[in-house]
């Protein structure tokens, strides 16, 4: 017995000494050398992390110095590259596979189309999803041109696909601020076009359309919004009185607040975070600071994957349903410190300080899931003290003077957007809406919509969601005529009345 005992440890020693041999025998600089080369890899992989299969690299000429033609003849448009057409195509393609309702909506418009005669603008992120939105549109009757309403979110391919068959896009990764309103007034100002709709996603095209194009700008018949941002800039317009045409609030229209800000912002937080940081969540200390429905998205994510969450709030509302839902709400300034992560979901501008930055513990990812870039001070850190140093696409590491790391991604910008990509599903869900909407708008009698901002009518927001059920093979249930008497309901809807929270 003892001697076994004696044998099996000589024989645990042994595997020991051969184990610590085998290690002395490779030489550290070796494995140095291979991860060095496959970090310095991956930072030229610049797809690998991004959105979009084509490198965001600068190459020597800006798409505004390019002569390019599509295969009709046509130079109306500025996209990064024309040639990569036939690729964004197959994109178009396989994002049209998730979207069956823009599909079945072309279908039954065969027959009549509603957007005969409607000239939209539009400023959108540019992806093979809004492609399927804008074909789905001209399929309608309209005559569109459009441009982002992001630097970083075009997929190229996807934009030359849509120049190729036509649409005029003024759009690339990668443009700077002048690129981006160039882009929009080279949209709008255009021989023998005018606008008479806008689609805009954050307020940017309105803007630039009522500032500088108001003959344009009156005689539009609606506008449609679909952002937190872009909806409020309408609000502040119609209270000054200065929105002189109908607009639609898409945002708050139930569908796309509850898929695309809730249950897709659930999926697209930890796409982008770990695309960009690899970042393990179990155990992580995280402050959302927001819990609308984004912030809510983003911690039911969260959590279930083990971070430690929690939420900075200015609604008592939203505060106390934070806290029903288990998590801590706290002031930035009180937790910043022990912080590894800190998302962003407010719509509101410096949320996240210098200050903030100055106190966060080295490594701390900070990033943003609300539309606009203002909630992270990210200029503030453009200071002479400072050194960034840019990892990969879209991961920068900013240095203090005593060697501490913060990570910024996408320099404070749109996460999911700019890092990963959205799930298709829930993109046909907003441009359903979009496209539905944009119809009540321009075909609208005289007078049913005055010079204001309107929700999208319920009746309306139950037929999206009625045209994306056959994708679950979901069945409904209809009211028998004594349970619509009973409920005071019309069998067909709206089934809701208006104040009702979903």
């Amino acid at each position: 017995m003892a001697h076994k005992h004696g044998h099996g440890r000589e024989r645990i020693q042994f595997a020991n000494a051969e184990d610590k041999q085998e290690f002395s025998k490779f030489p550290t600089k070796a494995g140095r050398r291979s991860l060095s080369r496959s970090i310095s890899q991956s930072s030229t992989d610049s797809y690998s992390s991004a959105a979009s299969y084509t490198d965001s690299s600068d190459d020597e000429t800006s798409p505004r110095d390019k002569a390019q033609v599509n295969s009709h003849g046509s130079t109306d448009f500025c996209v990064k590259n024309i040639k990569q057409a036939e690729f964004g195509r197959r994109e178009i393609e396989i994002a049209e596979q998730d979207m069956s309702a823009l599909i079945s909506l072309r279908k039954r418009a065969q027959g009549e189309k509603p957007l005969a005669g409607a000239k939209i603008v539009g400023c959108t992120h540019i992806t093979a999803q809004t492609a399927v939105l804008i074909e789905t549109l001209v399929a309608l009757g309209a005559q569109c041109r459009w441009t982002a309403c992001n630097i970083y979110s075009t997929q190229n391919e996807v934009a030359a696909a849509l120049a190729e068959t036509g649409v005029p896009v003024f759009a690339w990764k990668g443009e700077s601020e002048d690129d981006f309103w160039w882009c929009i007034d080279r949209c709008v100002n255009t021989d023998g076009w005018q606008a008479n709709m806008i689609l805009d996603d954050g307020g940017d095209l309105t803007h630039w359309v009522y500032k500088k194009y108001p003959s344009v700008f009156k005689k539009v018949r609606g506008i449609v919004e679909e952002s937190v941002t872009g909806v409020h800039r309408l609000y502040q317009l119609s209270k000054a009185g200065k929105l002189c045409v109908p607009a639609m609030n898409v945002n708050d229209s139930v569908t796309k607040q509850k898929f695309d800000n809730l249950y897709c912002c659930r999926e697209s937080i930890l796409d982008g975070l770990k695309r960009t940081t690899d970042i393990m969540f179990g155990g992580k200390q995280v402050v959302v600071c927001g819990y609308g429905e984004v912030g809510k998205g983003c911690c039911t994510a969260l959590k279930a994957l083990g971070a430690i969450v929690c939420i900075t709030e200015i609604d008592p509302i939203c505060a106390l349903q934070a806290c029903m839902d288990g998590f801590r709400v706290v002031k930035l300034s009180e937790v910043i410190r022990q912080m590894d992560v800190v998302i962003t979901c407010t719509g509101n501008k410096n949320v996240v300080s210098r200050e903030h930055l100055d106190r966060m513990k080295n490594g701390c990812i900070v990033c943003n899931m609300g539309h606009s870039n203002t909630e992270i001070d990210v200029a503030s850190l453009r200071s002479p003290e400072l050194t960034w140093e840019r990892v990969r696409s879209q991961v920068d590491h900013i240095i203090w003077p005593d060697g501490k790391r913060v990570v910024v991604l996408a320099e404070g910008r749109l996460l999911n957007l700019s890092c990963s990509t959205v799930p298709t599903f829930v993109l046909s869900i907003t441009a359903t809406t979009q496209a539905l909407a944009l119809i009540e708008l321009y075909n609208a009698p005289e007078g049913r919509y005055k010079q204001d901002v309107y929700l999208l009518p319920k009746k309306m927001d139950e037929y999206v969601a009625s045209l994306h059920l056959p994708n679950f093979d979901a069945h409904l249930t209809e009211l028998s005529d004594e349970q619509a008497k009973y409920m005071g309901l019309n069998k067909n809807g709206p089934f809701k009345p208006n104040y009702y929270r979903y």
